[in-house]
């Protein structure tokens, strides 16, 4: 009898392991908005600290040539969540509240995809790819949805809280009062700062209440925070405690959140079975002075196909399969995530053309280079550089700057200046802020480079050029 009863005991033990590991992965992205490549501790942040984010990293796998799909909101988010070139698929630069369009119906976004395999979806968050009820998080594969429908500085406030009243700003005065949404439907108005302050939290607690009620089911959970994107706003249980200031407040309030995500994964006992993914749509809007963050070098920043701009610090974490505290220097972007969750889940990817590359062996911890091909910086549909290996080649435009022109503090933006660049040639491996253009010492990877770009501009096109593009796929209208 003894023996019957320890034969059962293994037989279920060993069926509790297998069914463990042959569950999917619950998958979770932590979105960032305008975080800057220097504003988490392991690229060199000051007067405040990340402990949660180095905890992600010391678990897990630090990215150093990650890249945003374009420098930009709508854009990027476009291509996080399709695997696409934003430009690709008729989405580029920040979608207005005035915009007729967003995501069309046609392109299969993660959470589309995951659904096919039985997840859960939610998002808690800026959505940003078209505010009419058709394009919203819920008609692209989410099951439910909390959080404002485009950028929090996208409302008739100016940037001491107060309703615009005079007309020197009038398409800002136009504006309706920023949404916040369930679903499809308004649940209250953010009208002040005070009102954004309870952002960072209300997310956070969403997602766990999310996870809390998936833990027995694979999921999906994407968290876009609205910040750092100013106006930025902390609760009174962050407010002045960094040596920083407003934004060190706020990196330790979005840094918590990182943990409580962690935190209940844990409780959950799915954490080992999670894939969590955090980094940023752009990099810093550096005119704002001290709310913005840092490039940590790199050139320029948010809206520039310079480095500071789509250069972002993303880390990877997912405990038995990426090795600890790995550091991933190959190129990657985040519209490779798209076809590496594919592989992941084992789902084919769709028909149509998807950009990215499976990343999968990255995460493996290989030396291997998924990405063998060339990367396309697009700014709106304009082809602005591109890079190969450790060189890149700055397409003639027409940029913002923000170098040599001051910043205003305090949430008032400062002015840009507008540079016209040439064809210019970067080694990034000696010359990550793009200081010295080397292409008269090569002229021979330029000319190799600049007939890579015609590639670019025969497939998607370029309105520098003229050119219409071969592949491209349209946007959703109203």
């Amino acid at each position: 009898m003894m023996k019957y009863f320890i034969n059962i005991f293994f037989l279920i033990l060993f069926s509790c392991s297998d069914n463990k590991k042959n569950t999917p992965p619950n998958i979770v992205i932590i979105f960032m908005d305008d975080l800057g490549y220097g504003d988490i501790s392991n690229f060199g942040a000051i007067n405040y600290k990340t402990p949660n984010i180095d905890k992600m990293v010391n678990e897990g796998m630090l990215f150093t040539n990650f890249y945003s799909a374009q420098a930009v909101c709508s854009a990027s988010r476009a291509g996080l969540l399709t695997g696409t070139y934003p430009n690709r698929i008729g989405i580029s630069g920040a979608l207005m509240p005035y915009s007729n369009h967003g995501l069309h119906k046609d392109e299969i976004t993660i959470a589309e995809m995951l659904k096919e395999k039985g997840y859960a979806t939610g998002i808690f968050g800026k959505w940003h790819l078209g505010h009419h009820k058709k394009f919203l998080p819920n008609n692209h594969g989410f099951d439910t949805y909390v959080g404002i429908p485009y950028s929090n500085d996208m409302w008739p406030v100016d940037f001491n809280g107060n309703q615009i009243s005079d007309t020197s700003n009038w398409k800002k005065k136009t504006y309706p009062q920023l949404p916040l949404i369930k679903d499809f439907d308004k649940i209250r108005e953010i009208k002040t700062l005070e009102d954004q302050a309870i952002l960072t939290t209300l997310y956070t607690e969403e997602s766990v209440k999310f996870i809390n009620n998936n833990k027995n089911n694979p999921f999906f959970l994407y968290v876009p925070h609205s910040m750092p994107h100013v106006p930025i706003a902390v609760s009174d249980k962050f407010l002045g405690k960094s040596k920083q200031g407003l934004y060190g407040d706020l990196m330790m309030e979005l840094d918590w959140s990182v943990g409580e995500i962690i935190n209940s994964l844990e409780e959950n006992n799915i954490l080992d079975n999670t894939l969590v993914i955090f980094t940023s749509d752009n990099g810093p809007w550096l005119n704002f002075g001290n709310h913005a963050g840092s490039t940590g070098g790199l050139r320029e920043g948010k809206g520039t196909s310079f480095e500071g701009g789509q250069r972002v610090p993303t880390v990877m974490m997912w405990k038995n399969f990426i090795p600890k505290g790995k550091i991933a220097n190959q190129l990657s972007s985040t519209i490779d995530i798209f076809p590496t969750i594919a592989n992941i889940v084992d789902v084919s990817l769709p028909k149509h053309k998807i950009d990215g590359v499976n990343i999968i062996e990255i995460l493996e911890g290989k030396e291997s280079e998924p990405r063998d091909h060339f990367f396309y910086y697009y700014g709106n549909n304009n082809l602005e550089a591109i890079r190969k290996d450790n060189w890149k080649l700055i397409l003639p435009h027409s940029s913002r700057s923000y170098k040599g022109v001051l910043p205003k503090n305090d949430g008032h933006p400062g002015p840009y200046k507008r540079i016209e660049t040439g064809l210019e040639l970067y080694n990034l491996r000696r010359d990550p802020g793009e200081e010295y253009d080397v292409i008269k010492l090569y002229p021979d990877i330029a000319s190799e480079l600049t007939k890579l770009a015609e590639v670019a501009r025969e497939d998607m096109g370029d309105n520098l050029t003229g050119k219409k593009g071969m592949n491209v796929r349209e946007h959703g209208k109203l």
